[in-house]
């Protein structure tokens, strides 16, 4: 229509066409920015977790991670659990559990390290009672333990059967003036070993005698979960 038209597109359509290594690197480059955006969405969907609804369920059949667990007082839990086993013929001294998490952080930037402790708790809940052995060379001292309870009651004689596993207790307790002649089993005894700190170590043989054989020892699973038995149903 208009004269000499191709002449003056020609130039021009032959210059807007772009080298072939352009377009190569272009895709590449391309390609790499898929990759990439598609690694950051992955990641982003794996770190998205799912948020509790508000409503409670309308029964007890439903997809735990969609309702907050349910929490309930100490009286209501008893009175939970003595229902169901009459429902479904749980034996009546089953064992009831707690599990305590504990934090494990101090001020200072470290942690605190697993241990192991006994508790007297105030109601006994078995009748079976631990075995404790008492380390004393005074005789009414012996006496005294053997009157309390006491499973072995003797001196420096029973070092020599404990480091070859002759005998077998669940715990240590020991009169202060004995401790000298103890130390060789220090370390076959390990944090049984007698101490003020696990209050097995002292004068009063009585009191001791009934914290260890009636005490519930507990000790820090999974660096701060306790998981100990408190009571039967």
């Amino acid at each position: 229509v208009l004269p000499g038209l191709p002449q003056r597109l020609g130039p021009a359509l032959v210059s807007a066409e772009p080298p072939a290594r352009a377009f190569a690197a272009a895709a590449k480059t391309t390609k790499k920015s898929s990759r990439k955006t598609k690694q950051e969405e992955s990641k982003k969907k794996a770190v998205v977790k799912r948020r509790p609804l508000l409503s409670k369920p309308v029964d007890d059949v439903y997809l735990t991670w969609f309702y907050e667990r349910p929490s309930y007082e100490v009286e209501e839990a008893v009175a939970m659990l003595k229902k169901f086993q009459e429902l479904d013929f749980t034996y009546p001294k089953q064992y009831v559990y707690i599990n305590v998490t504990l934090d494990m952080a101090l001020q200072k930037k470290k942690k605190v390290e697993p241990f192991s402790s006994t508790v007297l708790l105030p109601y006994r809940f078995t009748d079976e009672t631990n075995r404790v052995l008492v380390f004393t060379e005074n005789e009414q001292e012996a006496e005294i333990a053997r009157e309390n309870g006491a499973a072995v009651v003797g001196g420096v004689e029973l070092i020599k059967w404990i480091l070859e596993d002759e005998i077998q207790v669940d715990s240590y307790v020991a009169v202060p003036a004995i401790m000298p002649k103890l130390i060789p089993l220090r370390n076959k005894l390990k944090r049984k070993y007698p101490s003020t700190k696990r209050n097995s170590l002292g004068h009063d043989i009585p009191k001791m005698l009934q914290f260890f054989r009636e005490g519930l020892e507990y000790m820090v699973q999974d660096e701060r979960l306790i998981k100990t038995r408190i009571a039967r149903v």
